[in-house]
């Protein structure tokens, strides 16, 4: 096995293609996902993407990293598509047959290639990787590894995804509500559906969803403004981000973007990703003013109905516990933040620092959730 590192832009545009197959299927994973992030956010961090090749020389997998400075931890690796992208299902890219191969190989290069003198671009003080399902194969091997060569690993437990296995039918889908809810979902049909009192609209070309954009964009802000917060598109660069990523997928048949109308209004609109079979419910927005006609709730039948119809096998919600997710069936998908700290002195010492405060930030919180602050 050979790791090659990636850290310029041109390097990586040469595998695009290698990218993608190794990928799966799922959007954030995909080459247009953390291409598109690295445009956005990619400012005053190293690219460190990590190519692992076989003896024969073949591509067979990637860890899809960058290097950020930071004062109090030094150099840490992280998954491109982290922070406020909120970027779920993330992992090291291979093939089955490959994950075992490539995560000892990555175990053994990130092990070498600390504190020996061939430079900054290839050190590091600590892997924080976060967004990761619990069971992905390839980082429990990563972490095995990493721990065998003595680097100190931790696992903390992550925010919840939360996903629907869809049966063949809608009628088979109603039988697993619970009666309240059944009941609910049928006045949604026949009072907003089924007489077209509210229209579903799905927009899938490149042109369409593009153009549906401000849609979204609009219905969210509105909708987070009125609880007083920024809202997601507050964020230049996640506006940046997510744009471009939209357009770069669109062009692969992995976006849909959903709306509702009610007398000529759209009132609700939802940004989904595809791929593998699954859709991703990524980003939505409501009109505050149409709250009492359950806007959110007809966009679920809607889509539900729609992906049902169309054969997808599963619809995710992603992270996050609001309740109204088990109330439609979903189920906890848990994820795993990993922390790894090399041998190193002085990343040891680095990380002891963190953990007091973290300690101490847990006290906190724990006090004043007591205390009914929380």
């Amino acid at each position: 096995m050979a790791v090659i590192p990636i850290v310029d832009v041109q390097q990586w545009d040469n595998v695009a293609r290698m990218w993608d197959c190794l990928s799966w299927g799922s959007p954030f994973r995909s080459r247009a996902w953390h291409r598109s992030w690295w445009n956005a956010y990619g400012n005053n961090r190293t690219l460190f993407i990590l190519q692992v090749d076989n003896d024969q020389g073949v591509v067979i997998g990637f860890a899809p990293w960058f290097i950020e400075r930071t004062l109090s931890q030094g150099r840490v690796v992280r998954f491109l598509g982290s922070g406020e992208a909120c970027s779920d299902y993330l992992g090291v890219l291979a093939t089955p047959e490959y994950i075992d191969q490539v995560a000892e190989a990555l175990a053994h290069w990130l092990s070498c290639h600390v504190g020996n003198g061939l430079g900054p671009a290839f050190d590091w003080d600590l892997l924080d990787l976060s967004g990761v399902d619990a069971k992905d194969k390839g980082i429990q091997r990563l972490a095995e590894q990493l721990a065998v060569r003595g680097n100190q690993v931790h696992r903390r437990a992550g925010d919840r995804c939360w996903r629907i296995e869809l049966p063949s039918s809608w009628e088979q889908y109603l039988k697993r509500l619970s009666k309240s809810h059944r009941k609910q979902v049928r006045r949604i049909e026949r009072r907003y559906l089924e007489n077209g009192l509210a229209r579903l609209h799905t927009e899938r070309s490149r042109d369409d969803v593009v153009k549906a954009m401000p849609l979204l964009v609009d219905l969210h802000q509105q909708r987070r403004q009125s609880v007083n917060e920024p809202g997601c598109f507050a964020s230049e660069a996640f506006s940046l981000f997510l744009h471009e990523a939209v357009e770069q997928l669109a062009d692969q048949d992995a976006v849909e973007l959903h709306w509702i109308e009610i007398d000529g209004q759209a009132v609700a609109a939802e940004l989904h990703f595809i791929g593998g079979g699954v859709t991703y419910a990524y980003q939505a927005g409501v009109l505050p003013e149409a709250l009492d006609q359950e806007p959110g709730r007809i966009m679920n039948v809607a889509v539900l109905k729609h992906y049902m119809a169309e054969g997808q096998s599963a619809f995710d919600f992603l992270r996050g516990d609001e309740p109204y997710k088990a109330h439609w069936r979903a189920t906890p998908r848990p994820s795993v933040s990993l922390r790894v700290v090399p041998r190193r002195t002085s990343s040891q010492l680095r990380h002891q620092m963190w953990q007091a405060g973290d300690t101490m930030k847990q006290w906190v919180k724990t006090g004043l959730s007591l205390a009914g602050v929380f």
